[in-house]
């Protein structure tokens, strides 16, 4: 059985910090003017990259970051760089409506499958409901929670195709820049929470020396 106390919370979690309505915005504003299949199949790709990197952090998630010495303001720091690139390219006009398969494949791996859906909170998050599961029923739950935030996210990119017709090419271009800002702000706050939780880490280890 599921331990579905566990399984609300940790999709209602996973639902606010991975955000799938706030995500389709963005995610017009970079795949574009490009045809209805493409970007469903961007959507796909997206999804599944999220995917497959939250369920590789809650299997490996603990020994990942030990191994290789990585704290969380580091991956914040690490996110919003990404993000800040992608943001510039957005308001710049750098990423074209209509490029090949190629650049796509680019685009759905990273920043939108990464760091934007399967970004640190999101990664944190499922690291820690993995270390306080105990039993089969909670970790069940916490997988049950993985699968369907990741199909609500799709489902959100998926119709984004009905927005799109709506808005026509024109709409979608005034989207991109504004999400461009947008992104950009988000970029900034990440830099700054990782600097924060720098300075914090090296005052506690200062105090506790």
């Amino acid at each position: 059985m599921i331990d579905y106390a566990l399984w609300g919370s940790a999709f209602v979690t996973f639902f606010v910090i991975m955000d799938p309505t706030g995500i389709v915005p963005i995610f017009l504003g970079m795949v574009g003017k490009r045809p209805a299949k493409d970007v469903r199949r961007l959507a796909l790709q997206a999804t599944a990259t999220s995917f497959g990197v939250i369920v590789t952090f809650a299997i490996f998630g603990d020994q990942i970051l030990e191994y290789l010495g990585i704290s969380l303001p580091a991956l914040q720091g690490a996110g919003g760089l990404l993000l800040l690139l992608v943001a510039l390219q957005l308001l710049l006009g750098g990423i074209s409506p209509g490029s090949g398969q190629e650049e796509e494949v680019s685009i759905a791996l990273v920043p939108l499958g990464t760091p934007l859906l399967a970004g640190p909170g999101a990664i944190v998050a499922t690291i820690l409901f993995v270390r306080q599961s105990e039993g089969s029923d909670q970790v069940l739950a916490v997988a049950a929670a993985i699968v369907s935030i990741h199909v609500v996210i799709w489902l959100a990119l998926r119709y984004s195709t009905v927005l799109m017709r709506v808005l026509r090419p024109a709409g979608v271009t005034i989207i991109s820049r504004i999400m461009g800002l947008l992104l950009a702000a988000i970029a900034v706050q990440l830099l700054a929470a990782s600097v924060v939780g720098f300075v914090d880490a090296y005052q506690s280890g200062a105090a506790l020396g």
